[in-house]
């Protein structure tokens, strides 16, 4: 992570991380940035990096890589070599984090200025958004980024505060005891606002009420307290903490301010009516009817609505411009959508967001679309910016030109204003329009082919109207891939792995379905080791999108073996025959110790070397200047099965035996693999020097040992394409399989077997959802639409949005149905259905 901060000497950083000297150069030297990713460096020459230690990674290992990017200022733990970082300022202490948060801690001192400090299980990032955008008006607020709320995402959020700020809004999250008290510290709310408590991050908690205490811990020291009174276990709690605070004194130190629905409050809410797409909510405050009126439905976003009001009351707003405020409330967007645009374009959308630190964010996210050449930031004006509009878009110009941007369109009269700030940076082509109608009516004029494009705009300035314009005409049917799940499952299998373990992913058939350098730019940034993909087309394609990470090919063809050199993809070998050829091939084009993988059969029987070949491997291999091998390894019959428990041992100990027999014939050592998703999980002493992830990283754990850990990271959706209602006796579909018993009400929705959706699934064996509840398939599955029963759904209307799988309908699910293996499922999903990619980070 990386946010601007106030300017600081790193001489008061080291005093408040309680730091002592490696080396000092200048102590005096200022401090901007704080960094802990060396990804994320653009501007090196006030950047302090703050190296963390993982279960899975050391960020000490990046240091020579940061000191080449231009980083003089260093925070550091364990043992360094100094004199590798020549003229660079060097603090030790004992653990950087906690040094981060020391820092942080000491920087938030520096500002005596009301702090609005949140927790809760849901809602915590709503009720943030929604106060900021109460507030800002009213007062210059800084607030957290997206969801950071963890124990470095605090820090990083405390230090954007700024000397012109006067108001904060900082969200604080919580995983397991003890982590509020350190929160606490860094964030030093004077408002306080729990949220609604509910079962999220239960793990690590003995109960409810234990979590509520916790939770609790973040406003020991506030001077007010907003919460819902409703709920008896939040209230026993509350109880219990105020009694603690007072600590035997009659007055308790906190101003409880309460709402409810049910009982007597602060804020009395006595009729919620909704309509469509709205809600009015009537209450009593000090004996007065009041009320507000926000443009939601749905009960989570009245409740968060609600606990905003109270704050407002709290500060004293007038009803009037509470009353305004609320009906002008937007939805918050707390995710960036990566889909397929016109000409080979890739879109990013992050629309109805538009700040500084939230652009940073953006753009860092631009910079890893390598798979494009040129890069293209579409921009709004910045609307409530306590800033100076000259030297915010000043900023603003010198934060785009220092990133691998090409072109630069604005769009508003501000940035038209001030464009003179962009065009001082000779490299960047910028251009301008006053507003969206005025680029919506010139769109003709510009082009746009095989680059990134960032959208990022305030609402105000509808940018879904560009994105419609630059999106590419597709079917109506969707497959939105969660990058972040995707993250968080290859954090579930590091965490498993011993340290020194590699992970290779496999990213072969269309990464399963989701897409094959969208998937792979984000393995590669995230660190891992190797790709494999089965053919090499496919790698191909992957350095075409410029993926620069080692990538293993497992089905090589031999006629391809020159293109496979020259796209540097490293072969299985399989047989003396594969590798007698790819030798020939490696020897005209003068190619000396390239990598190979061994492949070994212990007992699967599809490709690779038994155990009476491996005499003439290893004397070809020990004579052999024009390969070299990286790796060896086999495949796992059933590795997920406990009842073949012993054929896996067999394997294992076979895997040894004739790794064992290679790697002692040659000078190096070859990586060794074997354990696949499954056996991560299960079969923790086959790990060797690298283990396979494949299916697991989407979602999906054969074994079932890691299942509730996991998250499915796609979701198919599709819509109703036509509604209508058809009388008893009538049949539905192909083969009329399908006969209504009464009057039915059913929808056409835009998917069939053309699209990846199992023709067997017809006839009542599978549902899918709409509006949350189940919908039958009934008829035969057509080639590019099926019908599902909706008699018991009347809200359901035509454009209506069908989830065909996802969290609430799990893949693994619909592979039962359809009587296969979940593999299937997610590659046979047709190139036909829109890929959208969703990054939540």
């Amino acid at each position: 992570m990386t946010e601007a901060g106030h300017n600081v000497s790193i001489e008061k950083l080291r005093g408040w991380c309680q730091g002592t000297w490696l080396r000092e150069v200048d102590g005096a030297g200022v401090i901007d940035e704080l960094v802990t990713d060396s990804r994320k460096i653009s501007d090196p020459e006030q950047v302090l990096f703050i190296p963390l230690k993982t279960e899975r990674r050391d960020g000490h290992e990046f240091l020579a890589q940061v000191y080449a990017k231009g980083v003089r200022n260093f925070l550091v733990s364990g043992h360094v070599d100094v004199e590798k970082l020549a003229g660079a300022n060097i603090i030790k202490v004992n653990d950087t984090l906690v040094a981060l948060q020391q820092i942080a801690t000491g920087y938030r001192r520096q500002f005596n200025i009301p702090v609005i400090g949140i927790t809760g299980s849901n809602g915590k990032t709503i009720v943030k958004e929604w106060l900021y955008q109460l507030l800002s008006g009213s007062y210059n607020a800084v607030r957290s980024p997206k969801s950071y709320n963890s124990q470095i995402g605090v820090p990083f959020s405390v230090w954007l505060m700024k000397q012109q700020h006067e108001l904060g809004i900082f969200e604080a999250g919580l995983s397991q005891p003890g982590e509020m008290d350190r929160l606490e510290k860094i964030i030093q709310p004077t408002i306080g606002v729990l949220t609604n408590i509910g079962e999220a991050h239960s793990e690590g908690f003995l109960n409810q009420r234990q979590k509520i205490k916790e939770k609790l811990t973040l406003f020991r020291n506030v001077k007010q307290l907003v919460y819902c009174s409703d709920h008896p276990d939040v209230n026993e709690s509350i109880g219990q903490f105020i009694h603690m605070l007072k600590g035997g004194s009659a007055v308790s130190p906190v101003q409880l301010f309460t709402w409810s629905q049910k009982h007597d409050a602060d804020l009395r809410i006595t009729h919620v009516e909704r309509g469509q797409n709205k809600t009015t909510i009537s209450a009593l405050f000090n004996g007065a009817e009041t009320g507000i009126t926000i443009p939601f439905s749905d009960p989570a976003s009245v409740e968060n609505a609600i606990h905003c009001w109270c704050v407002l009351l709290l500060l004293q707003v007038p009803a009037e411009k509470i009353a305004e405020g609320m009906l002008l409330l937007q939805p918050v967007s707390m995710r960036m959508v990566l889909h397929y645009g016109v000409n080979d374009c890739t879109i990013i959308d992050d629309t109805y967001n538009s700040d500084l630190t939230s652009l940073k964010i953006a753009l860092d996210y631009l910079d890893q679309q390598k798979q494009h050449p040129h890069h293209t930031v579409i921009l709004s004006d910045m609307l409530q910016i306590a800033k100076p509009d000259r030297e915010l878009y000043d900023e603003v110009a010198e934060l785009i030109s220092k990133r691998n941007i090409q072109r630069f369109i604005g769009i508003g009269p501000e940035l038209y204003k001030h464009k003179s700030g962009f065009r001082q940076h000779k490299k960047l082509r910028s251009i301008f329009f006053k507003s969206t109608a005025d680029f919506l009516k010139n769109f003709h004029l510009l082009t746009f082919s095989n680059e990134a494009i960032l959208l990022k705009g305030a609402r105000a300035f509808t940018f879904e109207k560009i994105g419609k314009l630059l999106e590419q005409e597709v079917h109506q049917t969707v497959l939105s891939i969660n990058l972040s799940s995707l993250i968080h499952n290859l954090n579930v299998f590091r965490s498993l792995l011993k340290p020194g373990v590699r992970s290779m992913a496999m990213v072969k058939a269309f990464s399963y379905g989701s897409g094959s350098h969208e998937i792979a730019h984000l393995l590669q940034y995230s660190g891992v080791d190797y790709l494999s993909v089965a053919y090499i087309d496919e790698g191909v394609a992957l350095r075409k999108a410029g993926i620069t990470m080692p990538i293993m090919v497992m089905s090589p063809d031999a006629v391809s073996f020159d293109r496979m050199i020259a796209w540097k993809l490293e072969p299985e070998i399989f047989n003396l025959r594969s590798l007698e050829l790819f030798t020939a091939m490696a020897r005209t084009l003068q190619a000396r110790e390239y990598p190979i993988h061994i492949k070994l059969d212990t007992g699967m029987h599809r490709l690779g070397f038994v155990e009476s070949e491996l005499p003439a491997l290893v004397e070809e291999l020990k004579q052999n200047a024009h390969v070299q091998v990286a790796s060896i390894f086999s495949h796992l019959a059933a590795s997920e099965d406990p009842t073949l428990d012993d054929f896996t041992e067999m394997q294992a100990a076979s895997f040894q035996r004739m790794s064992t027999l290679i790697t002692e014939a040659l000078p190096g050592k070859p990586l060794r693999h074997l354990a696949n998703s499954a056996a991560i999980a299960r079969h923790k002493e086959l790990h060797y020097d690298m283990v396979r992830l494949g299916l697991g990283l989407y979602g999906i754990d054969g074994s079932g040992a890691l299942q509730d850990k996991l998250k499915q990271i796609g979701t198919l959706k599709t819509t109703i394409a036509q509604v209508k209602v058809i009388p008893a006796g009538d049949t539905v579909g192909y083969g009329r399989r399908f006969k209504a018993e009464a009057e039915t009400r059913i929808a056409i929705i835009s998917i069939g077997y053309a699209d990846g959706y199992p023709r067997n699934l017809g006839n009542g064996r599978a549902h899918v959802f709409i509006h949350g509840q189940e919908a039958r398939v009934i008829g035969v599955v057509c080639m590019d639409m099926c019908m599902v029963d909706i008699t018991h759904i009347p809200e359901a209307t035509e454009g209506d949005e069908v989830i065909v799988f996802g969290p609430q309908l799990p893949v693994t699910q619909v592979a039962r149905w359809a009587e296969t293996i979940p593999y299937e499922i997610m590659t046979g999903i047709s190139q036909r259905v829109k890929r959208v990619y969703v990054n939540e980070e």
